[in-house]
C-alpha cells in the first residue's frame, strides 16, 4: 500500500462554501489529497458579506491540532484566517510542538466582501509568531503592505520584488506575492526564496466570482507539497489550477455577489455545471 498524501487547514469555516475550510478541503481533493482540518472560527456569511464571526476556543484549537498530528501523517499543513493573537498563539504552539515538514501561510486579513477577518491588533502577532515558521507565505499586495506596515499601496512589478524581499527578511522560506490586486490586465505572481526569484506570468480573468481565490492558491501549494512535489512545482502548478478554476467560476451561479471560482472544472465539465 502507498501512502496517502494527507494534507491539513487550519482556518476558519465558510458557511457559504467558497472560501476557507470549505475551498480548502475542496482544493485538497480535486488535486487528489486527502484533507484533514483544524477549525479555527466560524462565520457567518455568504457571497454578499460577513455577517458574523464566532472564533473557536484557542485550547480547542490546539485540541483538534493534536488529535490529527498524534494520529495522521500531515505532509502538508495550510493556514488561512486566524482572527486573533490568542488564536495565532494556539497555532503557533501546535505547530512547534509537531513540526510538519512544510507550512504555508495564506495571511488572511479581508473577505472579498471587504469585511475584515483579522484584528488589526494581532498583525504583530502574526508577523512575530507565524512568519518565521512558515515555508512559504502567500499575501497579495494590500495583504503585503499591512505585513510590513506600509501605507502606500504596492502598485508595479518593481514595488512587488521589493516588498517581497522585506517579506522574505522576516523570516519565511519563501514568498509567494500575489499581483492580483495591480492596476491593468496583468496578474502575475511573483515567487521570491534565497536562492533567487521566478514571474509566475497570468492575465486577468474578466469575472466577478472570485470568492475563495487566495484561499484556493495557498492550499493548491499545500497539496503539491503533501504529493512530495518540489516547491517551484507546487508553486506553478497551483498557479495553473487556480487560473483554470477562475475560468470556469462562471459556469457555476451561486448567490448573487462575488461567487466562488470553480474547484471542480476539471471533473463537472461533461456534466455542463
Amino acid at each position: 500500500m502507498t501512502d496517502t498524501p494527507i494534507a491539513m487547514t487550519i482556518a476558519g469555516s465558510d458557511s457559504g462554501g467558497g472560501a476557507g475550510i470549505q475551498a480548502d478541503l475542496k482544493t485538497f481533493s480535486a488535486l487528489g489529497v486527502y484533507g484533514c482540518s483544524t477549525i479555527a472560527a466560524l462565520t457567518a456569511q455568504n457571497t454578499r458579506a460577513v455577517t458574523g464571526i464566532f472564533p473557536v476556543p484557542p485550547d480547542f484549537v490546539r485540541a483538534q491540532m493534536d488529535a490529527v498530528f498524534t494520529d495522521v501523517a500531515v505532509g502538508a499543513v495550510k493556514i488561512g484566517m486566524l482572527g486573533d493573537a490568542a488564536l495565532i498563539r494556539a497555532v503557533r504552539d501546535g505547530l512547534m510542538a509537531h513540526q510538519p515538514a512544510w507550512i504555508v501561510l495564506d495571511p488572511v486579513m479581508v473577505a472579498k466582501s471587504g469585511d475584515a477577518l483579522l484584528a488589526r491588533e494581532a498583525v504583530s502577532a502574526l508577523v512575530e509568531d507565524l512568519l518565521p515558521l512558515a515555508h512559504v507565505i502567500t499575501p497579495n499586495l494590500p495583504e503585503a503592505a499591512a505585513l510590513l506596515d506600509r501605507p502606500d499601496a504596492i502598485a508595479d512589478p518593481d514595488a512587488m520584488v521589493e516588498a517581497a524581499k522585506a517579506l522574505l527578511d522576516l523570516g519565511p522560506r519563501a514568498v509567494v506575492l500575489k499581483g492580483g490586486h495591480l492596476a491593468g490586465q496583468d496578474s502575475s505572481d511573483l515567487l521570491l526564496t534565497a536562492e533567487g526569484s521566478t514571474w509566475l506570468p497570468g492575465r486577468r480573468i474578466n469575472t466577478a466570482n472570485t470568492h475563495g481565490t487566495g484561499c484556493t492558491l495557498s492550499s493548491a501549494i499545500a497539496a503539491g507539497l503533501a504529493k512530495g512535489e518540489t516547491l517551484d512545482d507546487a508553486v506553478k502548478s497551483a498557479k495553473a489550477y487556480i487560473a483554470n478554476a477562475i475560468a470556469a467560476a462562471d459556469r457555476l451561479s451561486v448567490g448573487h455577489g462575488h461567487g466562488p471560482v470553480h474547484h471542480f472544472h476539471a471533473y463537472w465539465a461533461e456534466a455542463g455545471k
